[in-house]
C-alpha cells in the first residue's frame, strides 16, 4: 500500500488536548504533517501558528511520523521549545504508544527491545536495526490481547493489540522494532513500509501516540495528557 504522500487537501480539524501558559497539546490525526513538507504546507505547526498568532519559536520540539495520530505538545514561545527540548533530549519526557500488530507474536507477553538503529543510506527513510554500528535504541512492549481483525477488502485474521513505552526516539523505532524478526518480528498493521504484505491489513497505519508527561516550563509541574486509540 503506498500512500500518496504528496501535496493533497487534508480536512481534519486539530483538536487541542490541553493549553498552558506556553505550550499545548493536541491530538494528531493520522495522515497529517507534524511540520510543513516542502510541498505540503497543512501541517500542525502551521494551524498552531495560524490559531495562536502570538506564538514564537520553532513550536515542535518533537513530531510524530505523518501516518502516525495522537498526543503531540507544540511550544509557544522559544523559552519553552528549549525547555521541552531538553526533557526529550535527556528522556525526562514518559511517552506511551498503542499499535495493532499482525498475529501470532511469538514472544512472551512484555519484555524489553533493545535493538540498535541506522538509516538505511540506500533506501531514505528506510530506517534498519545495525549492532555494529547502529544508535542504541530501546523499546519496552506489552501485549494486551489478540482478537480478531477484518482487513479493508474483507479477510479474517488475528491481531495483537501491544503497548509500547519507547525509552529512546529513534525515527520508526516502534516500526522497525515491531517488524524485525531480532524484535517481535510482527509488523504494524498498514505500515506501508515495514509490513510487506500487512500494509494493506488496515486502512492506516495501526500506531497512536497515547500519552505524553513532560514538566510544565513555567511551573515545574508534571503534565500528563492521554489520548484513546481509534482500535484500542
Amino acid at each position: 500500500m503506498n500512500r500518496d504522500h504528496t501535496q493533497r487537501a487534508v480536512d481534519v480539524s486539530l483538536r487541542i488536548l490541553r493549553v498552558g501558559a506556553t505550550w499545548l497539546v493536541v491530538d494528531k490525526p493520522s495522515g497529517f504533517l507534524s511540520v510543513p513538507g516542502r510541498v505540503q504546507h497543512d501541517s500542525v505547526v502551521n494551524r498552531v501558528r495560524a490559531a495562536y498568532p502570538l506564538a514564537r519559536g520553532p513550536i515542535a520540539p518533537h513530531r510524530l511520523d505523518m501516518d502516525t495520530s495522537g498526543v503531540m505538545v507544540c511550544a509557544l514561545t522559544p523559552e519553552a521549545h528549549r525547555h521541552i527540548s531538553i526533557q526529550f533530549q535527556e528522556r525526562k519526557v514518559a511517552k506511551r504508544y498503542h499499535a495493532l500488530l499482525a498475529a501470532p507474536i511469538d514472544r512472551p507477553s512484555e519484555g524489553l527491545i533493545d535493538l540498535p538503529m541506522r538509516l538505511d543510506v540506500e533506501r531514505r527513510p528506510y530506517q534498519i536495526v545495525d549492532l555494529a554500528q547502529g544508535r542504541s535504541a530501546q523499546t519496552r512492549y506489552r501485549i494486551l490481547e489478540v482478537r480478531p481483525h477484518t482487513t479493508p477488502d474483507g479477510r479474517s485474521m488475528e491481531a495483537a493489540l501491544v503497548e509500547f513505552e519507547p525509552i529512546t526516539g529513534r525515527s520508526h523505532q516502534l516500526r522497525v522494532h515491531s517488524a524485525d524478526p531480532r524484535g517481535l518480528g510482527a509488523p504494524i498493521l498498514g505500515d506501508d513500509l515495514y509490513a510487506g504484505d500487512h500494509a494493506h491489513s488496515a486502512p492506516r497505519l495501526m500506531l497512536h501516540a497515547s500519552m505524553l508527561a513532560f514538566d510544565d516550563p513555567e511551573t515545574g509541574e508534571r503534565v500528563e495528557i492521554t489520548s484513546s486509540a481509534s482500535f484500542a
